[in-house]
């Protein structure tokens, strides 16, 4: 794991490149804090930065920028190349290798077989920037689901790229200039989506893509066509014209070895190995299957809160013990969170709003004390149908199309009259009798959503409402100008796709590459950390998209075939119960002890200043989460990240 910038500039003397480069590189020393190493062709004015956070070989074999064995191209890489022992022993045995680093494979496999075949072959995640001194181009790729990053964009005539903004901007003539008609999506999504960034004329490169800049285009400015080489879209629509044809302990047991596999590769390594645990059903899988790999106690790591509606930690404990694992926890209070706060918006280079960034943070620096990897579940709810709306949704879309519309609006006012406070009690006083598998946290707020979901017109906008902080977000922004393309999200095929499948692939292509793989990789790089994800191997993808809803989903319970796995190294108690994850009590604290700082950032006057926002909604909603009354803590967040973000951007420029 590792952190990769450079730029190709006509305008920069030698001395001025060199410089340069080395000042945007020190910007990335978190990401690779074990070696540092750059590249400069003075004639082309093109130079290539990369810090190391060393993995695998830890000799000077694996040094980067690497040349391939014909000297031909030049390589930097961020990330794993989880097969690249096997791609190795399919490439010519006449090739004399220096060392046995992934990225030693990965240039050589693309000399031999090409930039496109050899993409196709790799499993990993990964994002590089490969120089081809012979045709002078230059060629950026990611990962299949954009585990890495992966920022490009132009500067006057320079063209930059890097793994974080902040290295961007260190470049002499670099902007900074905010992109106002992003903010609009910003405050629906919590995250600026790719291929968009904060900036105007820096893009992200999106997943499962490369991208070649010839020198012709660089002098035009000219931004090529990204290429697909892999494509979730693609993927959906293949499985569900060839399924997979089993029983359903087939199924499981394929599933099952596919994990092990999976994981197994996934160990390998020259340095210590761990695993988040937070008790839910994709971070059990992980470490009970590691566990079975392992003849060592394998280290977990796990959050918990003092306040006991949010605390996990105890689901984690027992699991734990069961499994045998040298367990690790630490408790999180607002005291934390005061000391995290401030170093959020240089962590994440560009406004994030997903409160679990905190705790992730918090966790990322724990876990890097003992270990320099952490194995994640992230991914299995996009896989095997595991959040609360694949369940609820579809039920509730069709309540909604056999209501008339004056009787839903009549029932969405009710529902919006009681404060949270009055349905959480009232969910306390009927808990006793609500079946386990509809057990819910956090439940005034989940009942509150359902007035706004309530008032959808298509199945589009409920997931809208889902997943959106802002539903409109016209009322308080000074220009109203959105780049947010309905369309760019839409499922479209010609074969019709049961509703739960559809949110499932919107959340694959947008919620998981933009919210939960960038809160993971900027929390665990702040501090040096390397987190893997067996759930977004490709193999286990295309073969969770093959199988049918009923293997997903059973007798009202999601993650059916996953359930059945961990079943064979788990009894059904111990992880049985409602999801948190890393859910965090902001709206709490922000009544609380987050109160002054959140005032300080949302003062009328300051917000007058900077001629983003209008105030007076933004003051509205604050006096109404600080009464109890609503719980605006989502909405309130995208403006306080945003907020502290550019206070700190103006600062220190990075």
């Amino acid at each position: 794991m590792c952190g990769i910038t450079g730029f190709i500039s006509f305008d920069l003397d030698n001395e001025s490149i060199k410089k340069t480069i080395i000042s945007m590189s020190k910007k990335l020393i978190h990401r690779g804090p074990d070696d540092d190493g750059l590249w400069i062709d003075y004639e082309v004015g093109i130079a290539l930065s990369h810090r190391r956070l060393a993995i695998v070989d830890l000799s000077s074999a694996g040094h980067q920028p690497m040349f391939s064995i014909c000297k031909r191209f030049c390589i930097i890489l961020n990330g794993e190349i989880y097969n690249h022992i096997s791609i190795r022993k399919q490439l010519p045995k006449s090739l004399k290798w220096k060392g046995h680093s992934d990225t030693e494979t990965i240039i050589n496999a693309i000399a031999h077989w090409g930039i496109q075949k050899t993409l196709e072959k790799i499993v990993g995640m990964y994002a590089f920037a490969l120089w081809d001194r012979k045709e002078r181009k230059l060629t950026l790729a990611r990962d299949r689901m954009g585990e890495k990053p992966l920022y490009y964009g132009f500067s006057n005539s320079s063209l930059l790229f890097s793994s974080e903004l902040k290295a961007l901007n260190a470049f002499p003539s670099f902007s900074a200039e905010i992109d106002k008609t992003i903010l609009g999506t910003y405050l629906r999504f919590g995250n600026i989506p790719a291929p968009y960034s904060i900036y105007k004329e820096i893009y992200k490169l999106e997943p499962g893509m490369y991208l070649e800049f010839h020198m012709n285009d660089i002098s035009k400015k000219s931004i090529p066509k990204p290429t697909n080489y892999w494509d979730i879209n693609s993927i959906a629509y293949e499985r569900k014209i060839n399924p997979f044809v089993s029983s359903d302990s087939d199924a499981i047991e394929f599933l099952d070895l596919l994990l092990k596999k999976t994981i197994s590769e996934q160990l390998l390594g020259d340095v210590p190995i761990g695993a988040f645990l937070s008790g839910g059903i994709d971070s059990s899988s992980i470490v009970s299957i590691m566990q079975n790999l392992s003849s060592n106690p394998i280290k977990t790591f796990t959050v918990g809160f003092n306040e006991h509606d949010y605390d996990e930690s105890f689901k984690a404990r027992s699991i734990a013990n069961y499994l045998g694992t040298s367990h690790n926890e630490i408790i999180f209070s607002s005291n934390d969170a005061l000391q995290i706060i401030p170093k959020i918006p240089t962590i994440y280079d560009e406004p994030f709003a997903d409160e679990s960034q905190i705790p992730t943070t918090l966790i990322s620096e724990f876990s890097s004390r003992s270990v320099k990897v952490c194995l994640s579940g992230d991914g299995g709810d996009e896989l095997f149908c595991g959040y609360n709306r694949y369940l609820a949704g579809p039920k509730i879309w069709k309540l909604i199309k056999i209501l008339p519309p004056i009787l839903r609006k009549f029932i969405s006012r009710f529902i919006y009259y009681f404060p949270i406070s009055s349905w959480d009690n009232f969910y306390k006083f009927f808990k006793a009798v609500i079946p386990n598998y509809l057990q819910i946290n956090n439940p005034g707020i989940k009942i509150h959503k359902i007035s706004n979901i309530l008032n959808a017109e298509t199945i589009y906008e409920l997931y809208l409402c889902v997943i959106s902080s802002w539903q409109d977000s016209n009322e308080i922004l000074i220009d109203k100008r959105d780049k947010f393309n309905q369309a760019q999200f839409l499922f479209t095929s010609k074969e019709k796709m049961d509703l739960q499948h559809q949110m499932m692939l919107m959340d694959a292509k947008g919620y998981l590459p933009n919210d939960i793989l960038v809160k993971t990789d900027r929390a665990s790089m702040s501090s040096s950390l390397e987190t893997r994800m067996p759930m977004l191997n490709h193999k286990l993808i295309e073969f969770a998209w093959s199988i049918p809803l009923s293997m997903k989903m059973r007798g009202n319970r999601s993650k059916w075939i996953l359930r059945q796995v961990l079943n064979k190294y788990l009894p059904k108690k111990i992880y049985q119960g409602p999801k948190s994850g890393f859910a965090v009590p902001i709206g709490d604290w922000l009544r609380g002890p987050l109160r002054e700082w959140a005032e300080d950032l949302i003062d009328p006057n300051l917000i007058y200043s900077q001629n983003f926002f209008h105030s007076e909604h933004i003051n509205k909603k604050w006096k109404e989460h600080i009464s109890g009354k609503r719980d605006w803590s989502s909405q309130l967040w995208t403006i306080l990240m945003f907020q502290s973000w550019l206070i700190e951007n103006k600062k220190n420029n990075y």
